[in-house]
């Protein structure tokens, strides 16, 4: 019988064929993973990689513990009795197949919602209904198809302690043979006597020969496993070359040594593969240094208040410890796990699970982070510490990306295939040369044209560029979303500013009142309507108006680019623009925000904007490459002064409401526009979000919002055109590490297509170029960082 591999798994089906849908398959776990995906019409899954698979285990009460509530609450990130949400490690992930059936698991079984795979980190964060679904059946799901989760029942953690050390394992075992066959080598090296040749020439060969075995089957296998999906899915990938050197290089040594040719090139062979592992475990330990630093060390800047002593005060989110009791307003997010005190909660998890169905919550309740307040103010008690990690990945989240191209990828992995190709072709026209000109030559020109020739400088340059300026930002107070970002702001031509609170300041304005004396029921009503509220100027005057007793609401709301009405007992108060509050005084030319008490306009507060420090001389340095404009929903009362403080040719158009800022971002984006928007976070939403760059300005407040790019910190905020410049230069860098490692790829192919260059010194020099670029474009951004601070 010929020998059949699985349709599923890949694997040789040896005696047992089990034949179905005109298919082979080794086993019958094998047939109903191809079963359930055939019923699911997800049979796609097998076009992408052929046998992507991986064999199903028995697992019959192996997950019966998933079934106890306080292992759920360990495991579970997000759980609020509907919705519950676990991020599951699962080691076998390993090609675009394994994405794509992970991330359409809601068509195996429609009451997972979502599923999102992170492919660096092997996990998929699965998030399903809790009513009529469980963790435990989830579990299950995931190894009847081949994908069985690795859960650590030792810290309740999902895999993320589990840390693979099999590239330490294989660096060792190549650095013991290297060394050892070097060893071995040198009798040969310095051509010792007859009597050695005579007596343990062979012995020393073939010992040889035996400590390149692991190093070739072991240590080297992630090159051929790699190089053989690629060829299978016909892709030429970075590891096709290198793995068809080692595979010379191994052949012909083992033909030298049997038929006595030679002592062969296991020297070589064994100090590769080693400084192939080298460079590969340095990468790996610099990139993982990085992410580190991101999510860890770099400045998050959102604010939340805390209750301290009957006192309210602004702290930074990552001060946040367990047991602090923090003020938590209207449309603010909810940055870590608590139980609600006092207050009216109506919550909306949309940023964590992707859907807006607010939900309302009692004192007692827990509150989970990433959740949103919208009805007004509340307290809750926080039971553990912000995990800044957390916060970053809900942003990062997918359901709030914007789809936009990221060039550099592109560019790398265009640049990869091609190179492949390329590299092949002149190894092949070198190796005929030589076996012409001098056949003892041709192998070894052969291996080290593959081995010297590697686009791994070229796809190391963007992400560690990125990564470092990322970094670089965030301990500026500038933190950016992720590396496509700043390839975005370095290719903007527009600059849009919000007024209130983006170039006004809410700490040093000032406001007088005009209009009816307010009782003291209606002063103590304005003052914790207004507490509630989060927008620029309903903090401005909540800090000016005097300490009042704190009430609890019975109702509030807030209308977006309008104002906010409160209810309590039986006095009602709308607060915000003279429309909305039922006034028609539109005579004042300054700010102002108008009151009016059960349905009787009382009067207004008139602010005196203060700018910030830096604004005139910010917009100096943007005129010369941007086009400034200033969208406010304010009226046209601070014209003649931002047409003294600001460049003549900046646009300045007054009353805009959120929807007229983003339909003129869309407009002009029509036009040609690459635009930045810089915004308030809070009723800047849309615009932040349709803009190709948001960056909303933070201020003592907790305006962190899924629909900007970034945010800035407001003492920053006269820094910006720095940032900006930052960015361009950063392509720049990268621009100039492709440049090198080109001259380092033609320099190094010169000397390996003219006979001068060793495989074992090519595989040296391959980890090397990679090193060289990785320092450089350290080195680079963290100059540039210089000039930041």
């Amino acid at each position: 019988m010929d020998k059949a591999s699985c349709f599923h798994c890949g694997d040789d089906c040896k005696t047992s064929i089990i034949k179905f849908d005109n298919k082979s398959f080794c086993c019958n776990g094998c047939k109903t993973v191809y079963e359930i995906f055939s019923e699911s019409d997800l049979t796609c899954y097998y076009d992408l990689q052929t046998s992507p698979g991986a064999i199903p285990k028995d697992i019959e009460g192996k997950y019966d513990f998933l079934s106890q509530e306080n292992i759920i609450e360990k495991l579970t990130e997000f759980n609020d009795g509907k919705t519950q949400i676990a991020t599951l490690y699962i080691p076998h992930i390993h090609c675009s197949s394994c994405i794509w059936i992970l991330e359409n698991l809601n068509k195996l079984n429609p009451e997972i919602s979502s599923s999102q795979v992170n492919f660096g980190k092997k996990t998929v964060r699965v998030t399903y209904n809790t009513q009529t679904h469980s963790l435990k059946e989830t579990v299950l799901l995931l190894s009847s198809i081949g994908y069985e989760p690795y859960i650590s029942l030792d810290d309740f953690k999902t895999g993320k302690e589990h840390i693979n050390r099999s590239l330490i394992y294989k660096l060792g075992i190549a650095g013991f043979a290297f060394g050892n066959v070097m060893f071995l080598s040198f009798p040969e090296y310095f051509e010792v006597g007859e009597f050695w040749l005579e007596q343990y020439k062979h012995l020393f060969r073939w010992l040889m020969f035996a400590f390149s075995l692991p190093v070739v089957f072991y240590a080297g296998q992630d090159y051929f496993t790699s190089a053989y999906k690629g060829l299978r899915s016909k892709l030429l990938n970075i590891d096709v070359p290198i793995a068809l050197g080692i595979a010379v290089l191994f052949i012909r040594s083992t033909v030298e040594i049997i038929f006595d040719l030679g002592s062969g090139f296991f020297d070589s062979l064994t100090g590769l593969i080693f400084f192939l592992l080298l460079g590969k475990f340095f990468q790996q330990k610099t990139y993982s240094f990085l992410s580190f630093e991101r999510d860890y060390k770099s400045y998050f800047p959102i604010a939340v208040t805390k209750i301290f002593e009957g006192e309210e005060k602004p702290i930074q989110v990552y001060d946040v410890q367990k047991g602090d009791r923090l003020l938590i307003r209207n449309e603010e997010l909810i940055p870590v796990d608590g139980i609600l005190i006092n207050g009216k909660a109506k919550i909306d998890y949309s940023f964590v699970t992707g859907e807006s169905e607010t939900v309302k919550k009692q004192s007692g309740d827990k509150l989970f982070a990433g959740g949103k307040q919208t009805s007004g103010v509340i307290e809750m008690e926080a039971i553990k510490s912000v995990e800044q990690s957390y916060l970053t990945q809900l942003w990062s989240n997918d359901i709030f990306s914007k789809n936009k191209e990221d060039g550099f990828t592109t560019l790398t992995n265009a640049i990869s295939k091609r190179f492949t190709i390329a590299v092949l072709s002149i190894a092949i026209i070198a190796t005929i040369y030589w076996l012409f000109a001098d056949a003892t030559k041709a192998m070894n020109v052969f291996t080290a044209v593959l081995i010297i020739a590697c686009p791994c400088a070229i796809a190391l340059s963007a992400p560690f560029t990125f990564g470092n300026l990322l970094r670089i930002f965030g301990k500026l107070k500038f933190y950016v979303k992720n590396a496509s970002v700043i390839e975005q702001l370095a290719a903007i031509n527009t600059i849009i500013f919000d007024k209130t609170g983006t170039i006004t300041s809410n700490k040093k304005s000032t406001a007088t009142y005009e209009g009816l004396t307010l009782s003291n029921a209606e002063e103590t009503l304005l003052k914790n309507t207004l507490r509630g509220s989060n927008h620029p100027l309903s903090r401005a005057l909540y800090d000016i108006l005097d300490e009042h007793n704190i009430i609890t609401l019975n109702h509030f709301e807030e209308h977006l680019g309008k104002g906010i009405e409160a209810s309590h007992n039986n006095n009602n108060i709308k607060i915000g623009s003279a429309p909305f509050v039922g006034s028609t005084d539109i005579s004042t030319l300054n700010t102002a925000v108008h009151i009016s008490t059960n349905n009787m306009y009382k009067g207004k507060f008139t602010f005196y904007n203060s700018y910030r420090k830096g604004l005139s001389k910010l917009f100096n340095n943007l005129k010369k490459h941007y086009d400034l404009v200033i969208l406010s929903g304010d009226n046209e009362g601070e014209l003649s002064n931002l047409k003294k403080l600001l460049p003549t040719k900046t646009k300045l158009i007054f009353n805009q409401k959120p929807d007229d800022k983003l339909e003129y971002i869309k407009y002009h984006q029509t036009e040609g526009a690459k635009i930045l928007m810089i915004g308030d976070g809070l009723n800047d939403a849309g615009a932040l979000a349709q803009s190709n760059v948001g960056i909303a300005i933070s201020e003592n407040v907790n305006v962190f919002s899924p629909a900007c790019d970034a945010i800035l910190d407001a003492t920053k905020f006269n820094q910006l055109h720095k940032f900006i410049k930052a960015s361009k230069s950063s392509i720049k860098i990268i621009k100039w590490s492709f440049v090198l490692s080109f001259i380092y790829n033609i320099i190094g192919l010169y000397f390996a297509v003219t006979g001068q260059l060793a495989p074992v010194i090519a595989a040296i020099l391959m980890p090397l170029s990679s090193i060289s670029i990785v320092v450089f474009t350290t080195i680079a951004t963290n100059l540039l960082g210089k000039k930041l601070e």
